[in-house]
């Protein structure tokens, strides 16, 4: 596996990857998009994108084939905090420790650029990504009532200091 930057070309898988998930936030394409500055397909300095490519990436540049996305994670700053938007792990790549690649290189870079928090919503009902956010740290701070659809649920707000 080979955590990097994601970009623009990036879009088509995470949309599949984000489409399997039902517990992920669902973007529109355009959406995604506006994380990508046009010109190269640059990441805009105010977002963080990171994508988990698994094992053949450079076989696949060749043929000019997608690229096999098994996990991401989308981040936006909210002076002087950050917002994790989206992370998705996919079914088969579950337990195999990619949420927390993701999520540990997400708060190291939130430090390294001064930042002090970062904070997110959860479904109340998904236990799991619960149980990830506090062994890294995270507390859960508040409750926002028929935050998601699709169906309705609350969602835990979570909040990690960065010092």
């Amino acid at each position: 596996m080979h955590l990097r930057h994601a970009i623009a070309a990036d879009i088509p898988a995470i949309l599949d990857l984000e489409r399997q998930s039902p517990s992920a936030a669902h973007w529109s394409r355009q959406q995604y998009e506006n994380l990508f500055v046009n010109t190269g397909g640059q990441q805009c300095s105010q977002s963080f994108a990171w994508v988990i490519e698994m094992e053949g990436g450079a076989q696949r540049e060749i043929h000019n084939e997608t690229p096999k996305i098994a996990a991401f994670l989308v981040a936006r700053r909210v002076d002087p905090e950050w917002e994790l938007e989206n992370i998705v792990v996919s079914g088969a790549a579950r337990r195999r420790g990619m949420g927390t690649l993701l999520l540990h290189e997400f708060v190291e870079n939130v430090g390294a650029r001064g930042d002090k928090a970062i904070f997110l919503e959860v479904r109340e009902s998904n236990q799991g990504a619960r149980s990830l956010y506090r062994k890294l740290g995270f507390e859960e701070a508040g409750l926002r009532k028929n935050y998601y659809s699709d169906p309705h649920e609350d969602a835990i707000v979570c909040r990690l200091r960065v010092a």
